[in-house]
Protein backbone atom coordinates (compact mmCIF):
# COMPACT_ATOMS: atom_id res chain seq x y z
CA UNK A 1 0.00 0.00 0.00
CA UNK A 2 1.51 3.52 -0.85
CA UNK A 3 -0.29 7.12 0.37
CA UNK A 4 -0.86 9.44 -2.57
CA UNK A 5 -1.00 13.32 -1.37
CA UNK A 6 -3.00 15.48 -4.13
CA UNK A 7 -2.65 19.14 -4.20
CA UNK A 8 -4.97 21.16 -6.43
CA UNK A 9 -6.98 24.79 -6.29
CA UNK A 10 -10.25 23.16 -7.17
CA UNK A 11 -12.26 19.98 -6.23
CA UNK A 12 -15.59 18.61 -6.06
CA UNK A 13 -18.32 19.21 -5.75
CA UNK A 14 -16.56 22.25 -8.55
CA UNK A 15 -16.89 20.81 -11.75
CA UNK A 16 -14.37 20.74 -13.96
CA UNK A 17 -11.68 19.05 -15.95
CA UNK A 18 -8.50 18.72 -13.07
CA UNK A 19 -11.12 17.96 -10.87
CA UNK A 20 -12.52 14.87 -12.62
CA UNK A 21 -8.68 14.25 -13.46
CA UNK A 22 -7.64 13.75 -9.53
CA UNK A 23 -11.40 12.11 -8.41
CA UNK A 24 -11.04 9.29 -10.94
CA UNK A 25 -7.65 8.95 -10.38
CA UNK A 26 -7.62 8.75 -7.07
CA UNK A 27 -10.57 6.39 -7.33
CA UNK A 28 -8.23 3.96 -9.29
CA UNK A 29 -5.66 3.89 -6.78
CA UNK A 30 -7.74 2.90 -4.24
CA UNK A 31 -9.03 0.41 -5.70
CA UNK A 32 -5.31 -0.59 -6.43
CA UNK A 33 -5.26 -1.03 -2.60
CA UNK A 34 -3.37 2.47 -1.56
CA UNK A 35 -4.48 5.50 -0.23
CA UNK A 36 -5.15 8.83 -1.13
CA UNK A 37 -5.69 12.48 0.62
CA UNK A 38 -6.80 15.48 -1.48
CA UNK A 39 -5.61 19.37 -0.44
CA UNK A 40 -7.98 21.52 -2.26
CA UNK A 41 -9.75 25.29 -1.88
CA UNK A 42 -12.86 25.65 0.46
CA UNK A 43 -14.60 27.88 -2.51
CA UNK A 44 -18.19 26.11 -2.98
CA UNK A 45 -20.72 27.33 -0.30
CA UNK A 46 -21.35 24.59 2.19
CA UNK A 47 -18.25 22.35 2.13
CA UNK A 48 -16.59 21.47 5.32
CA UNK A 49 -13.19 21.76 5.65
CA UNK A 50 -12.94 17.68 5.97
CA UNK A 51 -14.73 14.61 4.44
CA UNK A 52 -14.08 11.28 3.53
CA UNK A 53 -15.65 11.14 -0.17
CA UNK A 54 -15.67 7.61 -1.21
CA UNK A 55 -12.13 6.70 0.55
CA UNK A 56 -10.66 10.18 -0.29
CA UNK A 57 -9.80 11.71 2.49
CA UNK A 58 -10.47 15.48 1.48
CA UNK A 59 -9.26 18.69 3.40
CA UNK A 60 -10.21 22.18 2.28
CA UNK A 61 -8.60 25.57 3.19
CA UNK A 62 -10.29 28.68 3.40
CA UNK A 63 -9.59 31.07 0.29
CA UNK A 64 -10.17 34.18 -1.41
CA UNK A 65 -12.19 33.71 -4.60
CA UNK A 66 -11.11 35.82 -7.42
CA UNK A 67 -11.79 36.19 -11.11
CA UNK A 68 -15.45 34.62 -10.44
CA UNK A 69 -13.95 31.62 -8.56
CA UNK A 70 -11.82 30.91 -11.28
CA UNK A 71 -8.47 31.79 -9.57
CA UNK A 72 -8.98 31.05 -5.47
CA UNK A 73 -6.11 32.66 -3.57
CA UNK A 74 -5.60 30.36 -0.04
CA UNK A 75 -5.53 31.86 3.41
CA UNK A 76 -2.87 31.04 5.92
CA UNK A 77 -5.48 30.90 8.64
CA UNK A 78 -6.59 28.68 11.82
CA UNK A 79 -8.12 25.99 9.36
CA UNK A 80 -4.53 26.23 7.15
CA UNK A 81 -2.63 26.10 10.43
CA UNK A 82 -4.84 22.83 11.55
CA UNK A 83 -4.66 21.12 7.85
CA UNK A 84 -0.66 22.05 7.73
CA UNK A 85 -0.50 20.52 11.29
CA UNK A 86 -2.23 17.46 10.10
CA UNK A 87 -0.58 16.72 6.80
CA UNK A 88 2.74 17.36 8.80
CA UNK A 89 1.43 14.61 11.08
CA UNK A 90 0.93 11.80 8.70
CA UNK A 91 3.46 9.94 6.07
CA UNK A 92 3.10 10.21 2.65
CA UNK A 93 5.07 8.15 -0.26
CA UNK A 94 4.01 10.46 -3.12
CA UNK A 95 3.00 14.42 -3.88
CA UNK A 96 1.36 15.14 -6.49
CA UNK A 97 0.28 18.56 -7.52
CA UNK A 98 -1.77 19.32 -10.50
CA UNK A 99 -1.54 22.76 -12.43
CA UNK A 100 1.53 25.13 -11.48
CA UNK A 101 0.07 28.75 -11.27
CA UNK A 102 -1.66 28.70 -7.98
CA UNK A 103 -0.48 29.10 -4.44
CA UNK A 104 -1.69 26.43 -3.33
CA UNK A 105 0.33 24.68 -5.76
CA UNK A 106 3.30 26.39 -4.14
CA UNK A 107 2.15 25.64 -0.89
CA UNK A 108 2.40 21.59 -2.29
CA UNK A 109 5.35 21.83 -3.43
CA UNK A 110 6.91 23.62 -0.59
CA UNK A 111 5.00 20.94 1.58
CA UNK A 112 6.63 17.94 -0.24
CA UNK A 113 10.23 19.60 0.19
CA UNK A 114 10.11 20.54 3.86
CA UNK A 115 9.16 16.86 4.45
CA UNK A 116 11.56 14.95 1.92
CA UNK A 117 8.55 13.44 -0.18
CA UNK A 118 9.47 12.73 -3.45
CA UNK A 119 6.61 15.28 -5.95
CA UNK A 120 5.89 15.39 -9.29
CA UNK A 121 4.03 18.51 -11.12
CA UNK A 122 1.41 17.40 -13.33
CA UNK A 123 0.03 19.95 -16.29
CA UNK A 124 -3.02 20.29 -17.54
CA UNK A 125 -2.78 23.35 -20.04
CA UNK A 126 -1.29 24.22 -22.88
CA UNK A 127 -1.29 28.11 -22.78
CA UNK A 128 -1.40 30.82 -20.23
CA UNK A 129 -4.79 31.53 -18.56
CA UNK A 130 -6.46 33.72 -20.68
CA UNK A 131 -7.75 37.27 -18.97
CA UNK A 132 -9.22 38.58 -21.99
CA UNK A 133 -7.46 42.76 -21.27
CA UNK A 134 -4.26 43.47 -22.95
CA UNK A 135 -2.52 44.61 -19.49
CA UNK A 136 -4.26 41.88 -17.06
CA UNK A 137 -2.73 39.22 -19.72
CA UNK A 138 0.74 40.73 -19.44
CA UNK A 139 0.40 40.60 -15.53
CA UNK A 140 -0.86 37.00 -15.83
CA UNK A 141 1.84 35.80 -17.73
CA UNK A 142 4.72 37.60 -15.27
CA UNK A 143 3.04 35.91 -12.28
CA UNK A 144 2.95 32.73 -13.85
CA UNK A 145 6.65 32.74 -15.17
CA UNK A 146 7.31 33.85 -11.66
CA UNK A 147 5.67 31.27 -9.84
CA UNK A 148 6.57 28.16 -12.21
CA UNK A 149 10.33 29.60 -11.28
CA UNK A 150 9.64 28.90 -7.15
CA UNK A 151 8.40 25.57 -8.33
CA UNK A 152 11.20 24.43 -11.06
CA UNK A 153 14.11 24.85 -8.28
CA UNK A 154 11.84 22.67 -6.02
CA UNK A 155 10.61 19.92 -8.33
CA UNK A 156 12.20 17.93 -10.42
CA UNK A 157 9.47 16.23 -12.30
CA UNK A 158 7.07 17.52 -14.67
CA UNK A 159 4.19 15.26 -16.69
CA UNK A 160 1.19 16.12 -18.68
CA UNK A 161 -1.97 15.00 -19.45
CA UNK A 162 -0.92 14.81 -23.08
CA UNK A 163 2.14 15.04 -24.93
CA UNK A 164 0.35 18.35 -25.94
CA UNK A 165 0.84 19.72 -22.15
CA UNK A 166 4.54 18.80 -22.16
CA UNK A 167 5.71 20.61 -25.45
CA UNK A 168 3.92 23.64 -23.48
CA UNK A 169 5.80 23.17 -20.49
CA UNK A 170 9.20 23.95 -23.00
CA UNK A 171 8.03 27.69 -23.12
CA UNK A 172 8.67 27.78 -19.17
CA UNK A 173 12.28 25.66 -20.11
CA UNK A 174 11.12 22.51 -18.54
CA UNK A 175 11.85 19.31 -19.96
CA UNK A 176 9.15 16.96 -18.86
CA UNK A 177 9.48 13.62 -18.31
CA UNK A 178 6.45 11.88 -19.46
CA UNK A 179 2.39 11.94 -19.79
CA UNK A 180 -0.11 10.61 -17.72
CA UNK A 181 -2.95 11.04 -19.36
CA UNK A 182 -6.25 12.47 -19.01
CA UNK A 183 -8.81 9.02 -19.14
CA UNK A 184 -12.48 8.18 -19.01
CA UNK A 185 -14.34 5.57 -17.05
CA UNK A 186 -15.62 3.61 -19.98
CA UNK A 187 -17.91 1.23 -17.71
CA UNK A 188 -19.53 4.25 -16.07
CA UNK A 189 -20.36 5.22 -19.91
CA UNK A 190 -21.22 2.01 -21.42
CA UNK A 191 -23.82 1.80 -18.49
CA UNK A 192 -25.24 5.16 -18.75
CA UNK A 193 -25.54 4.54 -22.88
CA UNK A 194 -27.88 1.37 -21.88
CA UNK A 195 -30.04 3.22 -19.46
CA UNK A 196 -30.04 6.96 -20.56
CA UNK A 197 -31.13 10.17 -18.25
CA UNK A 198 -33.44 11.72 -20.47
CA UNK A 199 -33.74 12.24 -24.59
CA UNK A 200 -32.61 15.76 -25.51
CA UNK A 201 -34.05 14.76 -29.21
CA UNK A 202 -37.93 14.04 -28.15
CA UNK A 203 -37.17 17.14 -25.44
CA UNK A 204 -36.59 19.49 -28.23
CA UNK A 205 -38.31 18.10 -31.29
CA UNK A 206 -35.32 17.06 -32.94
CA UNK A 207 -36.05 15.10 -36.14
CA UNK A 208 -34.50 11.55 -36.10
CA UNK A 209 -32.41 12.53 -39.28
CA UNK A 210 -31.22 15.63 -38.47
CA UNK A 211 -27.41 16.47 -37.73
CA UNK A 212 -27.01 17.14 -33.84
CA UNK A 213 -24.21 19.26 -32.68
CA UNK A 214 -23.02 19.04 -29.11
CA UNK A 215 -20.55 20.99 -27.12
CA UNK A 216 -20.13 20.11 -23.93
CA UNK A 217 -18.03 22.08 -21.30
CA UNK A 218 -17.24 25.58 -19.82
CA UNK A 219 -18.78 28.95 -21.65
CA UNK A 220 -15.24 30.85 -21.94
CA UNK A 221 -14.17 32.66 -24.62
CA UNK A 222 -11.08 30.92 -25.00
CA UNK A 223 -12.96 28.05 -25.97
CA UNK A 224 -14.16 29.31 -28.82
CA UNK A 225 -18.06 28.78 -28.31
CA UNK A 226 -18.78 31.94 -29.83
CA UNK A 227 -17.38 31.04 -33.05
CA UNK A 228 -19.07 28.34 -33.48
CA UNK A 229 -22.48 29.35 -32.81
CA UNK A 230 -21.72 32.00 -35.44
CA UNK A 231 -20.79 28.73 -38.09
CA UNK A 232 -24.08 26.83 -37.38
CA UNK A 233 -25.94 29.81 -37.81
CA UNK A 234 -24.18 30.66 -41.28
CA UNK A 235 -25.25 26.93 -41.90
CA UNK A 236 -28.79 27.21 -41.38
CA UNK A 237 -28.86 29.45 -43.56
CA UNK A 238 -28.86 26.51 -46.18
CA UNK A 239 -31.28 24.59 -46.71
CA UNK A 240 -30.51 21.89 -44.96
CA UNK A 241 -30.79 22.41 -41.29
CA UNK A 242 -28.73 21.48 -38.22
CA UNK A 243 -28.79 21.66 -34.51
CA UNK A 244 -26.42 22.86 -31.79
CA UNK A 245 -26.88 21.61 -28.13
CA UNK A 246 -24.73 23.52 -25.64
CA UNK A 247 -24.30 22.23 -22.21
CA UNK A 248 -22.14 24.06 -19.54
CA UNK A 249 -21.94 27.64 -17.68
CA UNK A 250 -19.42 30.05 -17.39
CA UNK A 251 -18.23 33.75 -18.52
CA UNK A 252 -20.32 33.68 -21.78
CA UNK A 253 -23.95 31.85 -21.06
CA UNK A 254 -25.52 35.49 -21.07
CA UNK A 255 -24.32 35.84 -24.25
CA UNK A 256 -24.54 32.05 -25.33
CA UNK A 257 -28.29 32.27 -24.90
CA UNK A 258 -29.23 35.35 -26.10
CA UNK A 259 -28.32 33.91 -29.42
CA UNK A 260 -30.35 30.65 -28.77
CA UNK A 261 -33.45 29.95 -31.40
CA UNK A 262 -35.22 26.72 -32.39
CA UNK A 263 -32.03 25.26 -33.65
CA UNK A 264 -29.21 26.76 -31.19
CA UNK A 265 -30.26 24.69 -27.68
CA UNK A 266 -28.16 26.37 -24.45
CA UNK A 267 -29.18 23.82 -21.59
CA UNK A 268 -27.27 25.00 -19.18
CA UNK A 269 -25.17 22.59 -16.79
CA UNK A 270 -26.50 19.17 -16.75
CA UNK A 271 -25.18 16.21 -14.75
CA UNK A 272 -22.40 13.80 -15.74
CA UNK A 273 -25.81 11.50 -16.46
CA UNK A 274 -27.29 13.92 -19.03
CA UNK A 275 -23.69 14.78 -20.73
CA UNK A 276 -23.60 11.11 -21.71
CA UNK A 277 -27.37 11.37 -22.45
CA UNK A 278 -26.74 13.96 -25.04
CA UNK A 279 -23.79 12.76 -26.71
CA UNK A 280 -25.17 9.57 -26.80
CA UNK A 281 -27.97 11.61 -29.37
CA UNK A 282 -25.61 14.09 -30.93
CA UNK A 283 -23.29 13.36 -34.71
CA UNK A 284 -20.53 15.47 -33.64
CA UNK A 285 -18.63 17.33 -30.95
CA UNK A 286 -17.59 20.52 -31.88
CA UNK A 287 -14.40 22.13 -28.98
CA UNK A 288 -12.96 24.88 -31.19
CA UNK A 289 -10.76 25.73 -28.16
CA UNK A 290 -7.42 27.81 -28.14
CA UNK A 291 -5.97 25.98 -25.24
CA UNK A 292 -6.31 22.90 -23.67
CA UNK A 293 -4.69 19.64 -21.75
CA UNK A 294 -6.15 16.82 -23.19
CA UNK A 295 -10.04 17.34 -22.50
CA UNK A 296 -12.35 14.83 -20.59
CA UNK A 297 -15.18 16.28 -22.80
CA UNK A 298 -13.70 14.81 -26.22
CA UNK A 299 -12.86 11.15 -24.69
CA UNK A 300 -16.50 11.34 -22.97
CA UNK A 301 -17.68 12.35 -27.08
CA UNK A 302 -15.17 9.65 -28.39
CA UNK A 303 -16.76 6.89 -25.67
CA UNK A 304 -20.36 7.90 -27.19
CA UNK A 305 -19.58 7.87 -31.39
CA UNK A 306 -19.29 11.19 -31.82
CA UNK A 307 -17.64 12.24 -34.54
CA UNK A 308 -14.69 14.86 -33.46
CA UNK A 309 -14.08 18.52 -34.60
CA UNK A 310 -11.42 20.31 -32.15
CA UNK A 311 -8.34 22.46 -32.34
CA UNK A 312 -4.33 21.39 -32.57
CA UNK A 313 -4.09 23.41 -29.32
CA UNK A 314 -4.21 20.13 -27.09
CA UNK A 315 -3.89 16.42 -26.30
CA UNK A 316 -6.83 15.72 -28.68
CA UNK A 317 -4.61 14.99 -31.70
CA UNK A 318 -2.96 12.42 -29.79
CA UNK A 319 -6.52 10.57 -29.51
CA UNK A 320 -6.94 11.58 -33.16
CA UNK A 321 -4.07 10.78 -35.08
CA UNK A 322 -4.48 11.21 -38.58
CA UNK A 323 -8.14 12.60 -40.57
CA UNK A 324 -9.20 9.11 -40.52
CA UNK A 325 -10.36 9.52 -36.83
CA UNK A 326 -11.54 12.82 -36.77
CA UNK A 327 -10.65 16.51 -37.51
CA UNK A 328 -7.99 18.26 -35.69
CA UNK A 329 -7.92 22.46 -37.04
CA UNK A 330 -4.97 24.24 -37.35
CA UNK A 331 -6.89 27.38 -35.78
CA UNK A 332 -10.71 28.32 -34.74
CA UNK A 333 -11.45 31.16 -37.24
CA UNK A 334 -15.00 30.96 -38.35
CA UNK A 335 -14.32 29.92 -41.55
CA UNK A 336 -11.81 27.08 -40.47
CA UNK A 337 -14.49 25.57 -37.86
CA UNK A 338 -17.07 26.41 -40.63
CA UNK A 339 -15.69 24.58 -42.91
CA UNK A 340 -14.77 21.22 -41.24
CA UNK A 341 -18.73 21.11 -40.23
CA UNK A 342 -19.87 21.31 -43.53
CA UNK A 343 -17.89 18.36 -44.40
CA UNK A 344 -18.39 16.56 -41.61
CA UNK A 345 -22.43 17.15 -41.70
CA UNK A 346 -22.07 16.36 -45.39
CA UNK A 347 -19.90 12.96 -45.39
CA UNK A 348 -21.60 10.09 -43.19
CA UNK A 349 -19.41 7.33 -44.10
CA UNK A 350 -16.36 9.56 -42.91
CA UNK A 351 -18.38 9.95 -39.73
CA UNK A 352 -18.63 6.44 -39.27
CA UNK A 353 -14.96 5.28 -39.88
CA UNK A 354 -13.92 7.67 -37.58
CA UNK A 355 -16.04 7.17 -34.35
CA UNK A 356 -15.02 3.56 -34.62
CA UNK A 357 -11.16 4.32 -35.10
CA UNK A 358 -11.34 6.43 -32.23
CA UNK A 359 -13.45 4.38 -29.84
CA UNK A 360 -10.75 1.95 -30.31
CA UNK A 361 -7.43 3.56 -29.48
CA UNK A 362 -9.59 5.40 -26.97
CA UNK A 363 -9.97 2.08 -25.18
CA UNK A 364 -6.50 1.08 -25.77
CA UNK A 365 -4.89 4.01 -24.03
CA UNK A 366 -7.27 6.70 -22.04
CA UNK A 367 -8.42 4.05 -19.74
CA UNK A 368 -8.26 5.27 -15.41
CA UNK A 369 -6.36 2.01 -15.08
CA UNK A 370 -3.99 2.60 -17.24
CA UNK A 371 -3.09 6.19 -15.56
CA UNK A 372 -3.70 4.56 -12.33
CA UNK A 373 -0.52 1.90 -13.52
CA UNK A 374 1.42 5.01 -14.89
CA UNK A 375 1.65 6.78 -11.22
CA UNK A 376 2.36 3.16 -9.57
CA UNK A 377 4.88 2.57 -11.42
CA UNK A 378 6.60 6.36 -10.17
Amino acid sequence: MKRYLFFLVQFLPHMGGVENYTYHLAKALIAGGNKVTVVTSMNVPGTKTYENMEGIQVYRLSCLNLMDGRYPIMKFDAVYRKVNHILSENQFDLVIINTRFYLLSLYGVLFAKKHHYRCILIEHGTGHLAMHHPLLDVLENLFEHTITMAEKMLCKEFYGVSEACLDWLKHFHIKGKGVIYNAIDLEYVESELQHPACSYRELYQIPGDAIAIAFTGRLLKEKGILTLIQAVENMNKTDRKVYLLIAGDGDEEEAVRARTSEHIIALGRITASQVIALLRETDIFCLPSDSEGMPTSVLEAAACRNYIVTTKRGGAKELLIDDKYGMVLENNRLETVQGALEKAVEDSDMRRTGTELTYTRLRKLFTWERAAERVMEL
